[in-house]
Protein backbone atom coordinates (compact mmCIF):
# COMPACT_ATOMS: atom_id res chain seq x y z
CA UNK A 1 0.00 0.00 0.00
CA UNK A 2 1.21 3.49 -0.85
CA UNK A 3 -0.24 5.97 1.63
CA UNK A 4 -0.03 9.70 1.02
CA UNK A 5 -1.27 12.06 3.72
CA UNK A 6 -1.61 15.79 3.23
CA UNK A 7 -4.01 18.70 3.49
CA UNK A 8 -5.39 21.40 1.23
CA UNK A 9 -3.26 24.31 2.51
CA UNK A 10 0.02 22.38 2.26
CA UNK A 11 2.34 23.86 -0.36
CA UNK A 12 4.55 20.78 -0.75
CA UNK A 13 1.48 18.53 -0.99
CA UNK A 14 0.41 20.50 -4.07
CA UNK A 15 3.94 20.40 -5.48
CA UNK A 16 4.16 16.62 -5.14
CA UNK A 17 0.66 16.25 -6.56
CA UNK A 18 1.61 18.31 -9.61
CA UNK A 19 5.08 16.78 -10.10
CA UNK A 20 4.28 13.14 -9.39
CA UNK A 21 0.64 12.18 -8.88
CA UNK A 22 -0.58 14.03 -12.00
CA UNK A 23 2.27 12.69 -14.15
CA UNK A 24 0.86 9.85 -16.27
CA UNK A 25 4.06 7.78 -16.15
CA UNK A 26 4.39 8.07 -12.37
CA UNK A 27 0.67 7.41 -11.86
CA UNK A 28 0.93 4.28 -14.03
CA UNK A 29 3.89 3.06 -11.96
CA UNK A 30 2.01 3.73 -8.72
CA UNK A 31 -1.00 1.80 -10.00
CA UNK A 32 1.18 -1.06 -11.23
CA UNK A 33 3.09 -1.49 -7.97
CA UNK A 34 0.70 -0.40 -5.20
CA UNK A 35 -2.79 0.15 -3.97
CA UNK A 36 -2.59 3.91 -3.50
CA UNK A 37 -4.52 5.65 -0.73
CA UNK A 38 -4.80 9.42 -0.25
CA UNK A 39 -5.79 10.74 3.19
CA UNK A 40 -6.61 14.31 4.21
CA UNK A 41 -5.03 14.81 7.64
CA UNK A 42 -7.72 17.32 8.56
CA UNK A 43 -10.43 14.74 7.87
CA UNK A 44 -8.57 11.84 9.54
CA UNK A 45 -6.11 13.17 12.14
CA UNK A 46 -6.13 9.75 13.79
CA UNK A 47 -4.62 8.10 10.70
CA UNK A 48 -2.17 10.97 10.27
CA UNK A 49 -0.99 10.63 13.87
CA UNK A 50 -0.32 6.89 13.55
CA UNK A 51 1.72 7.11 10.37
CA UNK A 52 3.43 10.38 11.32
CA UNK A 53 4.83 8.63 14.40
CA UNK A 54 6.08 5.82 12.20
CA UNK A 55 7.76 8.12 9.68
CA UNK A 56 9.31 10.18 12.47
CA UNK A 57 10.65 7.00 14.05
CA UNK A 58 12.09 5.84 10.72
CA UNK A 59 13.56 9.13 9.52
CA UNK A 60 13.91 11.39 12.54
CA UNK A 61 11.65 13.95 10.88
CA UNK A 62 8.17 14.38 9.59
CA UNK A 63 5.90 16.70 7.70
CA UNK A 64 3.57 16.78 4.77
CA UNK A 65 3.08 15.37 2.33
CA UNK A 66 3.64 12.25 4.35
CA UNK A 67 4.49 9.24 2.20
CA UNK A 68 4.35 5.78 3.78
CA UNK A 69 4.67 2.30 2.36
CA UNK A 70 2.63 -0.32 4.18
CA UNK A 71 2.15 -4.06 4.17
CA UNK A 72 -1.36 -5.24 3.20
CA UNK A 73 -2.12 -5.32 6.95
CA UNK A 74 -1.29 -1.61 7.25
CA UNK A 75 2.10 -2.01 8.94
CA UNK A 76 4.50 0.74 7.80
CA UNK A 77 7.92 -0.36 6.54
CA UNK A 78 9.27 2.75 4.79
CA UNK A 79 8.34 6.37 4.56
CA UNK A 80 9.28 9.99 4.21
CA UNK A 81 7.81 13.32 3.28
CA UNK A 82 8.22 15.05 -0.07
CA UNK A 83 10.08 13.07 -2.72
CA UNK A 84 11.16 15.07 -5.81
CA UNK A 85 10.56 13.92 -9.40
CA UNK A 86 14.34 13.60 -9.92
CA UNK A 87 17.06 12.90 -7.33
CA UNK A 88 17.95 16.13 -5.52
CA UNK A 89 20.46 16.89 -2.75
CA UNK A 90 20.76 13.27 -1.71
CA UNK A 91 17.00 12.64 -1.76
CA UNK A 92 15.97 9.88 -4.19
CA UNK A 93 13.32 10.54 -6.79
CA UNK A 94 9.76 9.44 -6.12
CA UNK A 95 9.98 6.78 -8.85
CA UNK A 96 13.21 5.42 -7.31
CA UNK A 97 11.46 5.19 -3.94
CA UNK A 98 8.43 3.49 -5.50
CA UNK A 99 10.58 0.87 -7.20
CA UNK A 100 12.78 0.28 -4.15
CA UNK A 101 9.83 -0.15 -1.77
CA UNK A 102 8.04 -2.50 -4.18
CA UNK A 103 11.22 -4.50 -4.77
CA UNK A 104 11.92 -4.82 -1.05
CA UNK A 105 8.42 -6.11 -0.37
CA UNK A 106 8.46 -8.46 -3.37
CA UNK A 107 11.92 -9.96 -2.80
CA UNK A 108 12.12 -9.86 1.01
CA UNK A 109 8.55 -9.85 2.36
CA UNK A 110 9.46 -11.54 5.65
CA UNK A 111 12.24 -9.01 6.31
CA UNK A 112 9.91 -6.13 5.46
CA UNK A 113 7.15 -7.45 7.71
CA UNK A 114 9.65 -8.09 10.51
CA UNK A 115 11.09 -4.58 10.24
CA UNK A 116 7.59 -3.12 10.28
CA UNK A 117 6.65 -5.10 13.37
CA UNK A 118 9.85 -4.01 15.14
CA UNK A 119 9.04 -0.41 14.26
CA UNK A 120 5.53 -0.71 15.69
CA UNK A 121 6.87 -2.36 18.84
CA UNK A 122 9.36 0.48 19.31
CA UNK A 123 6.61 3.07 18.85
CA UNK A 124 4.39 1.27 21.37
CA UNK A 125 7.27 1.05 23.83
CA UNK A 126 8.10 4.74 23.39
CA UNK A 127 4.43 5.67 23.85
CA UNK A 128 4.19 3.60 27.02
CA UNK A 129 7.46 5.04 28.34
CA UNK A 130 6.17 8.55 27.72
CA UNK A 131 3.01 7.86 29.70
CA UNK A 132 5.00 6.29 32.53
CA UNK A 133 7.52 9.10 32.85
CA UNK A 134 5.29 12.13 33.32
CA UNK A 135 7.20 12.78 36.55
CA UNK A 136 10.40 13.37 34.58
CA UNK A 137 8.80 15.66 32.00
CA UNK A 138 11.27 18.41 32.81
CA UNK A 139 14.20 16.10 32.02
CA UNK A 140 12.49 15.05 28.80
CA UNK A 141 12.02 18.67 27.72
CA UNK A 142 15.64 19.45 28.52
CA UNK A 143 16.78 16.41 26.53
CA UNK A 144 14.54 17.33 23.61
CA UNK A 145 15.90 20.88 23.73
CA UNK A 146 19.48 19.56 23.57
CA UNK A 147 18.58 17.40 20.58
CA UNK A 148 16.89 20.31 18.82
CA UNK A 149 19.78 22.65 19.50
CA UNK A 150 22.15 20.10 17.93
CA UNK A 151 19.93 19.87 14.84
CA UNK A 152 19.28 23.62 14.52
CA UNK A 153 20.38 25.21 11.24
CA UNK A 154 21.46 28.77 12.15
CA UNK A 155 22.04 29.69 8.49
CA UNK A 156 18.75 28.60 6.91
CA UNK A 157 16.61 28.15 10.01
CA UNK A 158 14.68 25.08 10.97
CA UNK A 159 16.08 21.74 12.00
CA UNK A 160 17.97 19.12 10.04
CA UNK A 161 18.36 19.20 6.29
CA UNK A 162 15.93 20.08 3.51
CA UNK A 163 13.08 19.69 2.95
CA UNK A 164 11.99 21.39 6.15
CA UNK A 165 8.47 21.82 7.43
CA UNK A 166 7.07 23.93 10.27
CA UNK A 167 6.68 21.83 13.39
CA UNK A 168 4.38 23.74 15.79
CA UNK A 169 5.02 21.29 18.63
CA UNK A 170 8.76 21.86 18.30
CA UNK A 171 8.32 25.63 18.43
CA UNK A 172 6.06 25.30 21.48
CA UNK A 173 8.65 23.16 23.23
CA UNK A 174 11.33 25.79 22.55
CA UNK A 175 9.08 28.57 23.86
CA UNK A 176 8.28 26.60 27.01
CA UNK A 177 11.95 25.89 27.58
CA UNK A 178 12.75 29.60 27.14
CA UNK A 179 10.02 30.65 29.56
CA UNK A 180 11.05 28.11 32.19
CA UNK A 181 14.82 28.42 31.90
CA UNK A 182 15.24 31.94 30.46
CA UNK A 183 17.37 30.43 27.70
CA UNK A 184 17.71 33.06 24.95
CA UNK A 185 19.13 30.50 22.50
CA UNK A 186 15.82 28.62 22.63
CA UNK A 187 13.96 31.80 21.74
CA UNK A 188 16.39 32.48 18.89
CA UNK A 189 15.55 29.08 17.35
CA UNK A 190 11.87 30.01 17.22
Amino acid sequence: ILLSIGYSACHWCHVMERESFEDNTVAALMNELFVSVKVDREERPDIDQIYMKAVQAMTGGGGWPLTAFLTPEGTPFYGGTYFPPVPHQGIPSFTQVLRAAADAYKTRPDDVRGAGEKLLAAIRKASAATRETDASLSDAITGAYRTLSNQYDPVHGGFGRAPKFPQPVTLELLLRHHLREGDEAALEMV
